[in-house]
């Protein structure tokens, strides 16, 4: 069998999963094709030839990105150097849509078929982005029904599969073991804290946790709390956020499911763990901080009312949203609180929670997504 060359790229963590599935897939339906490309541990795992690992492209907002466009620079331009010694037969580009979809142009400018996996967020911003996607895209293949139906507006190319966490998301042990892996009580509230997978997002984000986890544990003195760390972060991030809480925090590497599983309630870092939460079914408030240019330039642009993925999905305030100044300790602790001693309004977000599943698709996202890909091949 003749072997293809597929270029693939991811930039940042949540891609990374996603564009390994995706790898992983399209090699059970053809064991011929070869990957090479930017992403992470996950996509090398998968088989992916990497190139560039993304280590140093999780970028979080504008001025992170500003901080580091040589950086960025020197990367899209070596990448095309290989696109033009490789010359793939198809290019799968996930996401990360300011690298993406500048690199969608050279591509076509190439003659190279592309695949866009992860809608941008057009939706939110950036609707300009649909006329690139129309021109430069194959086929751009979606998670949310809704992105669906906004592309089919503009005639672009575009499948809905459903979304692949629904396949991946999902504990691997017992509620008991999980609690006495991490010497945790049964009979206590557990409170879950989930502050993202990136260094910057760990430094805005864990002290402003750690702060309304002291205070809730002053209201609510039998609650416990347990830190999903992501697998990638050193620990000594972690425990210098946590150092003026006075608190005895566990913290549990690379076990999120798990974690949530054994949770009561969730306080998460705006993005992909606010579904995993969802889908899990565990009540959750998001919080979300970012360097000051960038929140300011969000506002400017953003076109909906919603951070949080699960509130844009239900077209509602599923879960209570706080964001940069808002997101304080105080602010925090007293949502948080509320909720725990209000059984209704529990119940009421699980429901919630239950339809912003449902709304999710069926599992096996990621072999629609394979089986919708594998015929651009040229």
């Amino acid at each position: 069998m003749n072997q293809k060359k597929i270029l693939i790229i991811a930039g940042e963590p949540s891609g990374d999963l996603h564009a390994s599935n995706l790898v992983r897939d399209l090699r059970s339906l053809n064991p011929a094709l070869r990957f090479f490309g930017m992403g992470g541990n996950l996509s090398k795992d998968a088989g992916v030839e990497i190139i560039f690992d993304i280590s140093k492209l999780a970028l979080v907002g504008l001025a992170e990105v500003l901080k580091n466009i040589f950086t960025v620079g020197k990367v899209y331009k070596g990448i095309l150097r290989k696109i033009d010694l490789e010359r793939p037969d198809l290019a799968i580009l996930v996401d990360y849509p300011g690298f993406n979809l500048r690199l969608a142009k050279e591509l076509k400018r190439r003659s190279i078929p592309v695949a866009y996996y992860i809608s941008p967020q057009v939706w939110a911003w950036g609707r300009d982005r649909i006329g690139i996607i129309k021109r430069c895209v194959d086929k751009i293949i979606v998670f949310f029904k809704f992105e669906e139906e906004l592309y089919k507006t503009y005639g672009v190319n575009v499948e809905f599969v459903g979304h692949p966490l629904l396949d991946t998301v999902k504990p691997t042990r017992s509620k008991d073991e999980t609690l006495r892996t991490y010497a945790l009580a049964k009979d206590r509230l557990t409170v879950a804290l989930l502050p993202g997978s990136r260094k910057l997002e760990i430094e805005n984000l864990l002290s402003v946790m750690a702060g309304t986890a002291k205070v809730i544990k002053e209201k609510m003195p039998e609650t416990q709390f347990i830190i999903a760390k992501y697998p990638d972060l050193p620990v000594s991030l972690y425990k210098k956020a946590l150092l003026d809480s006075g608190l005895d925090v566990k913290i549990a590497d690379g076990d999120t499911h798990n974690v949530l599983s054994i949770s009561d309630f969730a306080i998460v870092a705006s993005g992909t763990a606010t579904l995993e939460t969802a889908i899990i079914g565990i009540p959750l408030v998001i919080i979300y901080k970012a360097n000051l240019l960038t929140y300011l330039l969000y506002k400017f642009v953003a076109t909906i009312p919603f951070i949080g993925i699960v509130n844009i999905i239900a077209g509602r305030q599923v879960a209570p949203e706080f964001l940069q100044n808002d997101a304080t300790a105080l602010n925090i602790s007293e949502e948080v609180t509320g909720i725990l001693a209000d059984k209704k309004k529990l119940d009421t977000m699980r429901k919630e929670l239950a339809g912003v599943k449902s709304a999710l698709g069926l599992p096996g996202a990621s072999m629609r997504a394979a089986k919708a890909i594998l015929p651009l091949i040229r």
